[in-house]
């Protein structure tokens, strides 16, 4: 395995001259418990992403890193935006896959009661799994609307209220978005499915603030957090099969048009345009249409959920005090402005299982929120539940205003249903006070516990680095799964 220097506590680097054709440095962020879990893939991966033309800085792996397409999940890198690339590995092809939180003022003494009749209800109106088609029903102007409008649209049309679209990462509608950079195979794919789980990793969780996790409560009462008990929804999913389509009709096109642009590749996983090429500045449009699309899939999802709470308990949304928290992105590509060499400078970040973490004071942050920095929601595994955070200065500073966003797994889904039978992690489950719901099976399986890493190590890894600050943590009561 390539050799990386410990240069301080929790972060490693590699220099440039370690693999020929880097252009600049890797840093891997972890920590000593962790660091042995970055596997060769990983490593091989991150430096190929480092000779990529016009990258800035360095190339990052976030804690949670695993083997991906092209990046590592868990990768990021800046590029300048007049003489870098944009490449769909470094994206995803699940575009926009992203976590919300919703917040309500029930307790777990509150639901349990009615835990059963909630998850029917929820797993009615959120369908899940391969191919399921959601209940918006749109015609192609309506959906190239949603494309170019994403969270905004839900507004005008009755899905989402004015705080849900400012709780919205850039209030939900990426700006660039044309709806004639799509194919008409991308649409047919993601016309039906606007408010769907999908399937692999997304889920829909029913969770509530663990006893002794309240880390932060002053900043954790601006969020909405304010006591042990305290039932909270959380939401991971994306552009499903609309931005699978994307990616992969830009992936084919960058390869065939590789030679035209200059361009060749350590990994073909890594074909990329000029940002500043017709071909480069189409998949960018694109991709804003399918973050869009993600965007406004998480916002029908919230409506529902909150129609499902009202059938159970009985009482209205904004009486159960059923608010966004927030709803961030964590497979994106971002123009974004950061100091290199002294010098300000206009970046693509791709983030790629990475999200997001402004500090105090950017006005990228929602003001309700920006005395104490942009809510940063991490994703574990089904038995772990998630974790929040805030966004701080010194991930700007020194990051590019990233920070992890999830657990990252271990093993590859096949290795766990060797392991396990979803029938039987259903059950063992359920003996530990955590109710699950899925079509699949072997789907359940594959997202076992033990795939992951534990939240609890990736999340003070980012906390002690500073680049993200842990306010609390959650523990699952109930979970839908793809």
């Amino acid at each position: 395995m390539m050799k990386m220097n410990k240069i301080a506590e929790g972060i490693w680097e590699i220099p440039v001259g370690a693999k020929e054709g880097m252009r600049v440095p890797v840093r891997v962020l972890s920590s000593d418990k962790l660091i042995g879990g970055i596997d060769e893939g990983v490593i091989d991966q991150i430096t190929n992403v480092a000779c990529l033309p016009g990258i800035q800085r360095y190339a990052i792996c976030m804690p949670d890193a695993h083997r991906g397409y092209g990046f590592p999940i868990g990768g990021v890198a800046a590029f300048d935006s007049d003489e870098g690339v944009i490449s769909p590995g470094g994206i995803g092809f699940d575009i926009n896959c992203g976590m919300r939180l919703i917040r309500t003022n029930l307790t777990v003494d509150d639901v349990k009661p009615r835990l059963d009749y909630l998850m029917k209800e929820l797993f009615k109106a959120v369908p899940s799994g391969v191919g399921t088609r959601g209940f918006v029903n749109l015609d192609r102007n309506r959906f190239q609307k949603v494309m170019v409008d994403g969270s905004q649209w839900c507004a005008e049309n009755g899905y989402a209220s004015e705080e849900d679209v400012e709780h919205t990462e850039s209030h939900g509608k990426i700006p660039g978005a044309d709806v004639k950079a799509v194919s008409e195979r991308a649409v047919s794919r993601g016309i039906d499915q606007v408010g769907t789980l999908g399937s692999g990793n997304h889920y829909l969780e029913i969770e509530y603030v663990s006893e002794g996790r309240l880390y932060d409560p002053k900043v954790a009462e601006v969020l909405g957090i304010t006591s042990v008990g305290q039932i909270i929804v959380a939401v991971h999913c994306g552009s499903r099969g609309f931005g699978h389509q994307i990616a992969t009709d830009y992936l084919q096109l960058f390869t065939q048009n590789a030679k035209k642009h200059g361009l060749r590749f350590r990994d073909p996983e890594l074909a990329a345009a000029p940002i500043t090429s017709d071909d480069g500045e189409a998949y960018f449009a694109a991709m804003a249409c399918a973050a869009n699309n993600a965007f406004a899939n998480r916002q029908v999802i919230t409506h529902r959920v909150r129609e499902s709470f009202e059938k159970v308990f009985g009482r209205s949304a904004a009486d159960m005090g059923m608010s966004t928290i927030y709803d961030v992105a964590h497979n994106i590509a971002r123009f974004e402005n950061y100091a290199v060499d002294g010098q300000t400078k206009r970046l693509l970040v791709h983030r790629k299982g990475a999200t997001r973490s402004f500090g105090p004071g950017n006005d990228q942050v929602p003001a309700v929120y920006r005395e104490v920095g942009q809510p940063v929601i991490v994703g574990g595994s089904m038995e772990s539940g998630s974790a929040l955070f805030v966004g701080t200065e010194q991930a700007e500073r020194d990051y590019f205003g990233s920070t992890l966003h999830g657990s990252g797994r271990v093993m590859s889904r096949t290795q766990a249903k060797r392991q396990v039978r979803g029938e039987k992690l259903q059950k063992d489950m359920a003996a530990r006070g955590i109710m699950v719901r899925t079509k699949s099976m072997s789907g359940l399986a594959e997202e076992a516990g033990f795939a992951y890493k534990d939240i609890d190590d990736v999340s003070q890894a980012v906390n002690d680095l500073g680049i993200s600050r842990l306010v609390a943590r959650f523990l699952p009561l109930a979970n839908i799964k793809g």
